[in-house]
């Protein structure tokens, strides 16, 4: 299997995390995948944001669930971007897409957008949330998942397995060679993150990882010559 580059939000290192303009910028760079986040606004919209809140990548305040989709459209969300839409990624960019969400709830959301837009092919589905990874398998049959994983040990693989996960998504910071070997006996995919710099590329190579999670697009040409 070819080593995948993931974008980040896009490529957060250069732009607007979350943003068209960084979705746009990643697919353009060439990036394999493009990755993002998803929560529900108050009126139910599917939109593309990191944290819970709005308070760090928008110039205004507080909990994106109790703002409708007008109100965080009002938003600026860096550059004079606004925040978009799921739907409106798809239409915006060509690349396959990783949608992390982070509850049940945004599963359901996201199952009922795969299924009217045939998107098995195109999206798989991160969460940290095992019942998340378990709720939108059952209600998108043949999607793919990964489970992600910042502060974890040996239990992670048996977590993603128990899921039906096909890949894990680990922070580089704390992988070891020892869940790297776990993984693979179970026949799991493992994509490192954040990668942003040669040591962090050199590691993932060393440890015949199958792609790297990055925030900068310069990661995709440097990768394929790094040993």
């Amino acid at each position: 299997m070819n080593f995948l580059t993931i974008g980040h939000r896009g490529v957060m290192g250069v732009e607007p995390e979350n943003t068209l303009r960084s979705f746009v910028a990643a697919d353009r760079a060439g990036l394999d995948v493009i990755e993002l986040d998803l929560h529900l606004s108050k009126d139910g919209a599917l939109v593309v944001m990191h944290d819970a809140d709005v308070d760090r990548t928008t110039d205004g305040t507080g909990p994106i669930a109790d703002k409708t989709l007008a109100e965080l459209r009002a938003l600026d969300a860096g550059r004079g971007e606004r925040i978009p839409t799921f739907e409106e990624v798809l239409d915006a960019v060509r690349a396959p897409l990783q949608a992390e969400i982070k509850d049940t709830a945004a599963a359901r959301a996201l199952a009922e957008v795969m299924h009217r837009r045939d998107l098995v092919g195109r999206v798989e589905v991160l969460s940290f949330h095992d019942e998340a990874v378990a709720e939108i398998a059952r209600l998108v049959p043949g999607v793919r998942t990964a489970l992600v994983a910042s502060r974890y040990g040996l239990d992670v693989v048996d977590r993603a397995v128990a899921v039906g996960a096909s890949t894990l998504v680990l922070n580089i910071r704390r992988l070891t060679l020892e869940v790297v070997e776990h993984a693979r006996k179970a026949n799991l995919r493992i994509i490192g993150w954040v990668v942003n710099t040669q040591d962090h590329l050199r590691l993932v190579r060393a440890l015949q990882l199958d792609g790297a999670t990055t925030d900068y697009p310069d990661i995709k040409r440097t990768g394929r010559f790094t040993a």
